[in-house]
């Protein structure tokens, strides 16, 4: 049985304060109504990840991780942040890929690749996200998009390295634009990319694969989203910003 992950993306919100008031909620909401094997992942700001790491002690079911990292292990890289940094906070997740990465700092499939070996090899969980735009989308592209994301980022790994990957497909033309991939859209790129993953590994790999789905997934439309054969959960931007929107998309899985 695959795990069962909801990850929530902070990105450039929440001073110190913020965040550790919006965690302490999501702690104890958790701790009181989520029930099951769902994982809970808080991907948050830098500036957070010591004190987010020490709340969710003996918290079941809670992790915490960073939205990035540089893919060099340590050197003159004024303002970035390295693996072992983010691991020595007690982090345990990092997200490699997001696509406003790809979009905004000109990060390519290459680079990405390196970040998930640096991940790994400290013992960080890579969240990988591959999705198309809205062009790639409409030209009917976006397997062929997903495909060399997926090739060039991750399908160098031995199988026991890809193992620790977890992959998240996140439309681009749906993140933060109030857009939502359809159900049965979301599907069919979930199942193509489980397919892939088969075919460069095995059918035992690929059915153990968590694949998460990102784009404005929120209350609402999340337990159609969830209840799809090859949707594991998801990576949740605007809505794992409130503790009560959050926790319900978790409680989807109770």
């Amino acid at each position: 049985m695959r795990k069962k992950i909801v990850a929530g993306n902070w990105k450039m919100n929440l001073d110190y304060q913020e965040g550790v008031s919006l965690f302490s909620e999501i702690a104890h909401m958790v701790k009181d109504e989520v029930y099951g094997q769902q994982e809970v992942v808080v991907c948050s700001p830098y500036i957070h990840l010591y004190a987010l790491a020490e709340l969710s002690k003996g918290i079941d079911r809670i992790s915490v991780g960073a939205e990035n990292l540089y893919q060099e292990e340590a050197g003159a890289y004024t303002g970035e942040i390295s693996a072992k940094q983010i691991k020595s906070t007690g982090a345990s997740y990092v997200i490699v890929g997001h696509s406003e990465r790809r979009a905004y700092f000109g990060e390519t499939n290459e680079v990405l690749a390196q970040k998930i070996d640096v991940a790994l090899k400290f013992q960080l969980k890579p969240i990988y996200c591959v999705g198309e735009t809205k062009e790639e989308r409409e030209s009917e592209q976006y397997f062929e998009v997903i495909r060399e994301q997926l090739q060039k980022g991750v399908f160098h790994l031995s199988a026991e390295a890809f193992a620790q990957v977890v992959l998240a497909y996140e439309p681009v033309w749906a993140i933060g634009t109030g857009l939502t991939a359809s159900p049965e859209q979301a599907q069919e790129v979930h199942a193509y990319i489980r397919k892939c993953v088969a075919e460069k590994y095995d059918e035992t790999l690929a059915n153990d694969t968590t694949i998460l789905y990102g784009g404005s997934c929120n209350p609402k439309n999340a337990p159609d989203l969830f209840s799809q054969a090859d949707i594991d959960g998801g990576l949740i931007g605007g809505a794992s910003l409130k503790s009560r929107d959050f926790t319900d998309i978790v409680k989807v899985f109770n």
